[in-house]
């Protein structure tokens, strides 16, 4: 996606590559090479500085993550000078919603107190949100611009929201600086005598038939200076493209024109070429990150393969003299690919980018190598040798130099990790091979250097160097010391030297290396050789630091975890007081996992131990329990005794409190059935004995109830045979009578005119109300009032 709109833009781009000696002759805008001063923060892994590289495989600067906008960067440039052409790479979905420009012939105050120099704003662009194409293309901005200066700045404002950017990012893939030497002295005068010598000639700057063409044209920009020609060819390719454009200038100014047109047609087809190694690179850093080893190698022999041909038909096309050989000499299959070259004595304009700078200065060329020799150096992963040892690094591995060489240790201490590993990879190799009755003393000296650049690969940041490593420290723990015998001390010595780097690495940014580092320790940890050493459980159980990392805290109490299980508290270094102390501290921790990893090895640990851990422990009490970390220690332990806990315990009280509830409302319910069934025995009854007539006792039934003194009734029995609502008393009043009396005889009740039942004569209700109610309410008081008569008579006594 390529677009050229600014909005106030009076200046602005650049990049990493200075002009060519003819480019600095005929004026015309070149790339201007550029560092990095300062930006306002970067991902892990996403400098700014990596803007400073031109490749296929570069994956440009990005802000932190949830930042704070706007965010920063501040370039200088190798000179001061006019900038014609400034280009920006967006990222896919990491993008800004605008990005503003600014220069300075000088750094600012707050970056040199002593200059007063302020950056001058010279506009903004805007990018494009990407939704159209799915956040999959990025977007190459091209300005064109003019404005004089060293310092560039630019402002980086709030990226544009989509579900790709979930950490509300920005990032910038690469930046490219087209512009020239700002002479002012002679630059005016260049102008004016070429304008001169024009219109001498009848040249018209403005004539078609001169569209296109770069010669006398002080504004053209070769499309070599292009970012999108750096982006997608190999670097090395892109070197000699450059080389044979500048050959073929030359040649066109010898009027050399079979031999420009030898060159024309070899940079069309060596474009081809190198964008066909940018791709095999891309797919071979794929492979790479996704341990795709053999893949990776694939690929890697593929593009020394291609690249071998390519440059041997360039050779016998006669197109490479000796200088430009020492250039292309590096991928020749009969050499080494990488030569040394010094980079500082070369003129600026021919000196590599910095990306390939290290890419040529890593091997030097071994002379006359054999085919045998070639195949073994492939196999071998080493294809030459690594740059020289740097004096810090003489003294540092001095010892292992004495015992390993040179060529190895430089190998270990290469800045590529290629070499790095095969460095490795050629140590274990030879440590196999050592012979069984080589002396002692030397197999010790041996060991002891190995260990060293273990050590040092265990801190490698890349995976595959990280992971040699650890092959390597295995093979010497179970396989080089018990083949040779070696002593306890020596075992004892390549864990104590590698297991605190190995515990460092379980913090690392990296999830990946994480889990590599913890699975290891723990499969050390079991080794038969190491387990009776004892020497990993007491690196665990050491207190966890209050400014360590949250990742490294984590791992440790799940490397504790997991070997606790596996080795248990016997004689394996783990024992019930540096266990618990370890993690009753931990439950202080500021990280909710590792206070839960500490609950799990103490409740683990009363599993075993039962009482002994509970000394470690304060006691359990209410004012304990108001800390959730002890109340779930607590009722661990409850359910690990089978005790209930306090939750099931209130479970257990509210379960029986619901039971008797329930029974108490199936009693009623079931004394409510039984009066009902009584109501229809009693309207039987009453039905059955309607027809049945008493003679009446006119003088009973007219008096009143005599007291119980006057009638010589006990006053025990003073209610029974007496009707409680007209007073009258007979001796026919049984259970019986009585409800005969109630319903025919008695003065104070009445049948209703509505139902036709009995009720109280005086009472007129709103609602007919049942006769069997009345009836059964007259019962009920005359049994509460036996029954007070009775209590009466109970506390008289």
């Amino acid at each position: 996606m390529y677009s050229g709109i600014c909005r106030d833009v009076d200046g602005c781009p650049w990049d990493n590559r200075v002009p060519h000696a003819s480019a600095q002759t005929c004026r015309m805008p070149h790339k201007i090479g550029f560092v990095v001063v300062s930006s306002s923060g970067h991902e892990d892994g996403f400098s700014a500085r990596e803007l400073m590289i031109h490749a296929p495989t570069v994956s440009g600067w990005r802000s932190p993550r949830f930042c704070q906008f706007p965010q920063e960067i501040v370039l200088q440039m190798v000179e001061r000078c006019r900038i014609r052409k400034l280009q920006l790479l967006a990222h896919q979905y990491m993008i800004s919603s605008k990005i503003e420009f600014y220069i300075s012939e000088s750094l600012p105050e707050y970056f040199a107190p002593y200059q007063a120099e302020r950056f001058r704003r010279l506009g903004y662009v805007s990018l494009c949100d990407n939704e159209k194409t799915g956040c999959k293309a990025r977007e190459l901005k091209s300005v064109y611009v003019d404005a004089v200066g060293q310092f560039l700045k630019l402002i980086f404002h709030q990226n544009h929201v989509n579900k790709y950017n979930i950490y509300n990012q920005v990032a910038l893939v690469a930046i490219n600086i087209i512009g020239d030497p700002a002479d002012f002295s002679d630059e005016s005068n260049t102008a004016s005598r070429e304008k001169l010598i024009d219109h001498y000639l009848g040249h018209n700057s403005e004539d078609p038939a001169l569209e296109g063409t770069y010669a006398r044209k002080s504004d053209y920009i070769s499309p070599l200076d292009d970012l999108a020609f750096d982006m997608y060819q190999d670097p090395e390719v892109a070197q000699i493209i450059r080389k044979l454009d500048e050959r073929k200038r030359e040649a066109v100014q010898k009027e050399r024109y079979d031999y420009a047109k030898k060159l024309k047609q070899a940079i069309a087809d060596l474009q081809k070429v190198g964008e066909r190694l940018g791709r095999y690179e891309v797919e071979k850093r794929c492979a790479v990150e996704k341990e795709d080893y053999d893949l990776a190698k694939e690929k890697k022999q593929q593009m020394e393969q291609y690249r071998a041909e390519v440059y041997e038909q360039l050779e016998l096309h006669s197109l490479l003299d000796a200088e430009l050989h020492s250039a292309v000499d590096p991928l020749l299959p009969a050499t080494d690919p990488h030569p040394k070259i010094n980079a500082e004595s070369l003129p600026y304009d021919e000196r590599p980018l910095p990306a390939i700078r290290k890419h040529y200065g890593e091997a030097v060329v071994e002379p006359e190598m054999s085919n045998a020799d070639i195949s073994d150096a492939r196999r071998g992963g080493m294809l030459g040798e690594p740059e020289p040892l740097t004096e810090k690094a003489l003294r540092e591995a001095s010892s292992a130099i004495d015992v390993l060489g040179e060529t190895l240790v430089a190998g270990a201490y290469c800045k590529t990790w290629s070499y790095r590993e095969d460095a490795l990879l050629a140590l274990s190799k030879k440590l196999m091979e050592m012979p069984v009755g080589t002396p002692k003393e030397d197999l010790k000296n041996t060991l002891r250097a190995s260990v060293f650049l273990v050590r040092r690969a265990i801190k490698d940041i890349v995976t595959s160097v990280f992971q040699a490593s650890l092959k390597l420290l295995k093979m010497i723990i179970t396989q080089y010391i018990p083949k040779h015998k070696l002593s306890k001390l020596e075992t004892a010595h390549c864990v104590e030297r590698t297991i605190p780097v190995l515990l460092t690495r379980t913090g690392d940014s990296s999830a990946r290396l994480r889990v590599t580092a913890a699975n290891f320790i723990q499969e050390m940890a079991l080794f038969k050789e190491v387990t009776s050493l004892q020497i990993i459980p007491s690196y665990l159980v050491q207190p966890l630091k209050a400014n360590s990392s949250v990742h490294l805290a984590m791992s440790q109490m799940g490397l504790l975890a997991r070997l606790l299980k596996d080795l248990g508290t016997g004689s394996s270094g783990f024992t019930i007081d540096n266990v618990m102390k370890f993690s009753v501290s931990a439950l202080e921790h500021r990280v909710y996992e590792v206070r839960e990893t500490a609950v799990r090895i103490i409740l683990d640990m009363y599993r075993q131990h039962q009482a002994s851990i509970l000394e470690y422990l304060p006691p359990d009490d209410s004012n304990t329990r108001r800390n959730i970390l002890y109340k779930t220690i607590f009722e661990g332990f409850a359910k690990i005794d089978g005790r209930p806990t306090d939750a099931e315990m209130r479970a257990r009280r509210k379960a029986a409190t619901e039971e008797a509830e329930k029974q108490k409302k199936e009693e009623i319910k079931a004394l409510q059935g039984q009066l009902a069934a009584l109501k229809e025995i009693q309207a039987e009854v009453q039905e059955k004995e309607s027809d049945a007539v008493k003679p009446k006792n006119q003088d009973i039934q007219g008096g009143k109830a005599a007291p119980a003194e006057a009638l010589g009734i006990p006053d025990e029995h003073y209610l029974d045979n007496l009707c409680i609502f007209c007073g009258e008393r007979s001796e026919s009043f049984t259970e019986e009578g009585l409800d005969l009396h109630y319903w025919k005889h008695c003065l104070m009740l009445t049948r209703c005119d509505h139902c036709k039942q009995v009720r109280p004569a005086a009472q007129q209700p709103a609602t007919c109300m049942s006769g069997n109610t009345w009836l059964l309410k007259g019962r009920v008081k005359k049994l509460s009032q036996v029954l007070v008569f009775s209590e009466e008579r109970l506390r008289e006594k």
